[in-house]
């Protein structure tokens, strides 16, 4: 079956989210997209992918930081890209990125930065946010990670933070809040296989009804 669908998932650190992302990808036989952005992005920009991954999915604030150096009109306009925060400029360059690939390789999955929002005047776009009770990615984090789970909460929170933050800051919405989704999956009731399994199925019937 060939697919006309851009997955955008949303995730839970901890929950599972890029390797089910990884596993429906291969399951509808299109591209993934997730660090993968990273590398496009620094090339596309000539900025370090270390930078880049330094900064990733992480909110400043652009308003103060432009009034400080006078970035900012009083009309309330950038003066240009290039005064923006190095982290305003990734966004801009990654949203740019999702939307210039999903014109050249329609189908595909990504995940993160933004991309339900980015995306969400697509058609073809559905948006999922996967998530997990506290105690199964604590458990997760500690085998994936070698951690304690003291360790692996306190880093399940910073990481949820920031991606809150990221999310919250960029697109006025909350993320996470279900009325920002058209699927909210809690992965650890089917586990990963099952759970892109059941995503494939939404998408083949949306895609149906979408046909008829």
């Amino acid at each position: 079956m060939t697919f006309d669908t851009v997955v955008a998932i949303g995730r839970q650190y901890g929950s599972g989210g890029r390797e089910i992302g990884e596993l429906l990808a291969d399951l509808m036989g299109v591209p993934f997209f997730d660090r993968e952005l990273i590398a496009l992005a620094a090339e596309r920009s000539g900025v370090s992918r270390d930078v880049y991954a330094h900064i990733d999915e992480t909110a400043t604030n652009s308003l103060l930081y432009a009034l400080s150096t006078g970035a900012y009109t009083i009309s309330g306009h950038f003066t240009s890209v290039s005064d923006l925060p190095l982290n305003d400029k990734l966004y801009i360059i990654q949203t740019n990125l999702i939307q210039d690939l999903v014109k050249q390789n329609g189908a595909c999955v990504i995940v993160g930065r933004c991309a339900d929002y980015i995306l969400r005047d697509d058609p073809r776009c559905v948006s999922v946010f996967i998530h997990a009770p506290m105690a199964a990615r604590i458990e997760r984090i500690c085998r994936k990670e070698e951690l304690s789970p003291a360790q692996a909460e306190s880093r399940i929170i910073k990481t949820d933070k920031k991606r809150a933050n990221y999310y919250n800051f960029y697109t006025n919405r909350e993320w996470g809040d279900i009325k920002n989704y058209d699927l909210c999956i809690n992965a650890s009731v089917l586990g990963k296989e099952k759970t892109a399994q059941l995503i494939l199925d939404f998408i083949k019937e949306r895609e149906n009804l979408r046909k008829a």
